[in-house]
């Protein structure tokens, strides 16, 4: 696969347009194309509004001009929405129309029914996320994220391509099923997700409930090894882990990887389609940091299956996995250059 170098996402859009070529896959040093906006004021990620959308009370941030592109951005696990709040502040300076959701089990996101099964399955968030917009009206969106964010989005665009006008992924392809899942990894592979095995059990269920923030500082820490986070950052986001379904959010999540626990039946046909591994058509920008030590394929391993317009960026100067807040100049210049594919 070849590697090429651009300066911006303007001379990659041209290149793309003159040579027709769907797939391009470079490294990217510099993201000049918002820097200026740098010393714009922050938005308030205190403002939080609420929406009833499927089976939640969704809790959400909002900014930029209303008639502007609309984008929605996917906060992951141990994270929250304050990841997005620089690159918030970025993009609406630029026009975007940017909602950030807190997932089902964060912030100020609600079940509306005691009764509502409390499902982490990984379908689950792509389906709140369409409610979402359905909610507020919004046909089709530039969609983002990583981490759990990445995988929501992915499925968005792989299942509901007419909602998603392009799509920035952070650690490529995500989408993944139990199937997959179920065949063993080598030794140093597993050792990565140690946590996963840990909340199969009741004993970490228990660990997670009784020191949920400790157990966040040190993915936080160990995803981006590089990334000298300040204590306040994180006791901010830290808050949105206590929401009453935040644990048995994330225990349903990962014991529905490892086949554990079924998912609902409702959501059968559409597990069953993401199993196949879908390809994604829509124009994508995929993303990766240098330094993130948290589990992820390599680029190479994913590229082919973005069938549409596609370009891969790696984030050097020590980004981890919380890229979106580690290198938010660069997040956000994808979701512009993203942008610019789709049309």
């Amino acid at each position: 696969m070849k590697t090429l170098s651009f300066h911006n996402w303007r001379s990659v859009a041209l290149l793309t347009m003159l040579t027709g070529i769907a797939i391009l896959t470079f490294q990217s040093p510099a993201f000049a194309a918002i820097s200026d906006n740098n010393s714009a004021d922050t938005i308030n990620f205190d403002s939080i509004k609420q929406v009833k959308a499927g089976v939640l009370n969704v809790g959400y941030v909002e900014a930029g001009p209303t008639n502007g592109q609309p984008v929605i951005l996917l906060h992951g696990w141990p994270y929250d929405i304050r990841s997005y709040s620089k690159v918030t502040t970025l993009l609406a300076a630029k026009g975007y129309h940017v909602f950030v959701p807190y997932l089902r089990g964060y912030g100020t996101t609600r079940f509306l029914a005691h009764n509502t099964a409390r499902n982490g399955q990984q379908v689950v968030f792509a389906t709140d996320i369409i409610a979402f917009m359905d909610a507020l009206k919004i046909q089709k969106a530039i969609i983002g994220g990583f981490d759990w964010g990445t995988r929501t989005a992915d499925i968005i665009a792989a299942l509901w391509p007419e909602r998603c006008q392009a799509l920035v992924s952070v650690s490529g392809y995500l989408i993944g099923s139990q199937q997959a899942n179920s065949a063993p990894l080598a030794p140093k592979a597993e050792q990565d997700w140690w946590y996963q095995f840990y909340f199969a059990t009741d004993r970490g269920r228990k660990g997670y409930q009784a020191y949920t923030r400790d157990f966040a500082r040190l993915i936080w820490q160990t995803a981006s090894p590089q990334w000298h986070f300040e204590d306040s950052d994180f006791t901010k986001a830290a808050v949105a882990f206590d929401n009453p379904d935040h644990v048995a959010i994330v225990i349903s999540n990962y014991r529905w990887r490892l086949g554990i626990v079924k998912g609902e039946k409702q959501y059968e046909g559409l597990e069953k389609k993401l199993a196949a591994k879908p390809a994604i058509s829509v124009p994508t920008v995929t993303l990766e940091g240098d330094a993130n030590g948290a589990p992820h394929p390599d680029p190479t391993a994913y590229a082919k299956i973005f069938t549409g317009k596609y370009i891969h960026h790696t984030i050097k100067g020590g980004i981890g996995h919380n890229l979106p807040e580690e290198a938010p100049e660069a997040f956000a210049d994808a979701i512009i250059e993203a942008d610019h594919l789709a049309k």
